[in-house]
């Protein structure tokens, strides 16, 4: 219940703004020292402030629509202006400027304008960067022979976060891009639901557009983190007394999308190359109390064969390694999705993203396709990788 002992901070913080915000105002018009634009801008403000709470409560599709946007701006509001307000106590204090030339109000309604563009300008960069899905290429060699292929056009895609933020639109531009790479094989490292099966807003014709990955060897792919149904408050979960695990409407909705679904098990692919898609470290799922260990999982494949590893969160490098996985794709940490998120998640992961080679191993994380929380992404990208694997020559 974290969400619970945080609140008071969450309140706190949203006063500091209001009250700066209402001083701005009240710079630019006297109309906001009147008692009764105050009340009306703290009731919009109050508004948006507990739209979380409103959407969690009443999980109508256009409040949480604007809920995920504060969401992300808010954030944004916080670093703008108490950077704004660092800025001046050290002019004031290291610095010794003139008290009342910090205090003109000219000069306050400069800077309050200066960081609203700011935080303005991020927003809408942020909302529209999200829905541009790129492509992101690497190169890999792996030393053992596979069948027939010298070489294989493999692409990565995970954290789609189907829902309220995610849908229809972002997948045809997803699939398009999956095709125009002519993959033989395509994988989706997890987190295909945003928590809530019902927050899809047409599952069937979302299906009917995955149904359109065009690959040689076949869609495959395992679950995340959040391929469970369960209640989020601000990105917190509350403790349950079941077993958190996926809905069925979310299996035989993978299945009817024509996806393979591997939990915790692999697949030989055309007698040449091995596949193996992990259950999730956290949240293993429906019939299974503890995942195999990466030598559990390699143990059965042939080693001359090559393996090529789905795990959702980029976890146990060393032990992949070590057991002789070859090439091992993930997604979960959405490179930190808003600034300073992508610097702050690499203290966190040895690979939070991009490329890792560990022993023989190498490790791809994707910053994924979909977002979590915040409707934007700031400093990130939202990608499907497109990794062409070399082969030793027969």
């Amino acid at each position: 219940m974290i969400a619970i002992f945080l609140a008071p901070v969450y309140i706190a913080l949203n006063a500091y703004i209001f009250l700066w915000f209402m001083r701005y105002m009240s710079a630019c018009s006297h109309y906001f020292e009147k008692w009764q634009f105050g009340a009306v801008t703290l009731i919009i403000y109050s508004f948006f402030a507990l739209s979380i709470l409103f959407a969690f409560l009443f999980p109508i599709r256009w409040l949480k629509h604007v809920s995920n946007i504060w969401f992300g701006m808010i954030a944004y509001i916080l670093l703008t202006v108490a950077f704004a307000d660092l800025v001046r106590i050290l002019l004031k204090h290291v610095i010794k400027i003139n008290p009342e030339k910090l205090s003109s109000p000219r000069l306050f309604i400069a800077n309050g304008t200066i960081c609203i563009i700011i935080i303005a300008a991020l927003t809408i960069y942020g909302y529209f960067h999200a829905r541009h899905i790129q492509v992101t290429p690497y190169t890999v060699f792996i030393n053992k022979e596979c069948g027939g292929y010298d070489s294989m056009k493999v692409v990565l895609t995970a954290d789609l976060h189907l829902g309220y933020n995610m849908g229809n639109a972002q997948m045809k531009q997803m699939v398009k891009k999956i095709n125009a790479q002519k993959p033989d094989l395509v994988v989706i490292a997890g987190d295909f639901f945003d928590n809530d099966f019902d927050a899809l807003k047409d599952p069937d014709k979302i299906a009917d557009t995955l149904r359109d990955i065009e690959s040689t060897c076949g869609v495959y792919a395992c679950y995340g983190n959040h391929d469970i149904q369960e209640k989020i408050l601000a990105g917190f979960t509350f403790d349950q007394t079941e077993k958190k695990e996926s809905d069925p409407r979310m299996d035989a909705f993978v299945e009817d999308a024509g996806i393979i679904l591997l939990r915790d098990k692999g697949v030989l692919i055309d007698d040449s190359f091995y596949l193996y898609g992990r259950a999730d470290k956290e949240r293993p799922g429906r019939g299974i109390e503890k995942r195999k260990t990466p030598a559990e999982l390699a143990a059965q494949a042939a080693p001359d064969k090559p393996l090529i590893v789905i795990d959702h969160e980029p976890d146990e490098l060393d032990e992949l390694s070590e057991a002789g996985v070859d090439l091992d794709l993930c997604g979960h940490t959405h490179d930190g999705q808003i600034f300073p998120g992508n610097i702050t998640i690499n203290f966190f992961w040895e690979n939070a993203y991009g490329y890792l080679k560990k022993g023989n191993m190498h490790n791809i994380v994707t910053s994924g396709v979909g977002v979590f929380g915040p409707n934007m992404r700031v400093g990130t990208k939202s990608e499907i990788c497109s990794i062409e694997i070399k082969f030793k020559k027969n």
